[in-house]
C-alpha cells in the first residue's frame, strides 16, 4: 500500500471536463439562436395574419363585390412591409364568392400567413 495522497485531477480528467462543458455551451447557444429567429418568424407571421384579417375585414365592413380574378397590394403593419395576394373566385351560390388572402414579404413567394373567406353580395331593400 502506498501512502501517497492523490490531489487533485489529472490533466487528462480537465481535458475531458473542458470537453463535455464545451459542447455543452455550443448546444445552449444554438438553442438560444434558434429560438431568437422562431421568435421572429413568429412575430411576422402574427403581423401577416393580422394584415390578412384586416382585408377581408375591410372587404365585408365596405360590402364590396369585388370582381373575380386576383389584386396585390401591400400594406404596413408594426413597421413591417408585407404584400398581399387576393384571390377572388364564385361559388356555386351566386350570392357570395370566395375570397383567398395570402400575405407574405416582398418579393418573396413564401406565404406568411393564408385566410379563405367569403363575402356576401349585398341584397337592395
Amino acid at each position: 500500500m502506498s501512502n501517497r495522497l492523490v490531489q487533485g485531477f489529472t490533466l487528462i480528467e480537465v481535458l475531458v471536463a473542458l470537453a463535455i462543458l464545451a459542447v455543452a455551451l455550443a448546444a445552449a447557444s444554438r438553442a438560444s439562436v434558434m429560438m431568437a429567429d422562431s421568435s421572429v418568424e413568429l412575430r411576422q407571421r402574427m403581423l401577416a395574419s393580422w394584415v390578412a384579417q384586416n382585408r377581408l375585414a375591410e372587404l365585408q365592413a365596405r360590402r364590396a363585390w369585388p370582381d373575380i380574378g386576383t389584386r396585390e397590394g401591400e400594406a404596413e403593419q408594426a413597421g413591417l412591409m408585407l404584400a398581399w395576394r387576393e384571390t377572388v373566385s364564385p361559388t356555386p351560390n351566386q350570392a357570395f364568392r370566395r375570397i383567398e388572402i395570402s400575405v407574405g414579404e416582398p418579393g418573396r413567394e413564401h406565404a406568411l400567413s393564408r385566410l379563405t373567406g367569403y363575402l356576401a353580395r349585398a341584397t337592395s331593400q
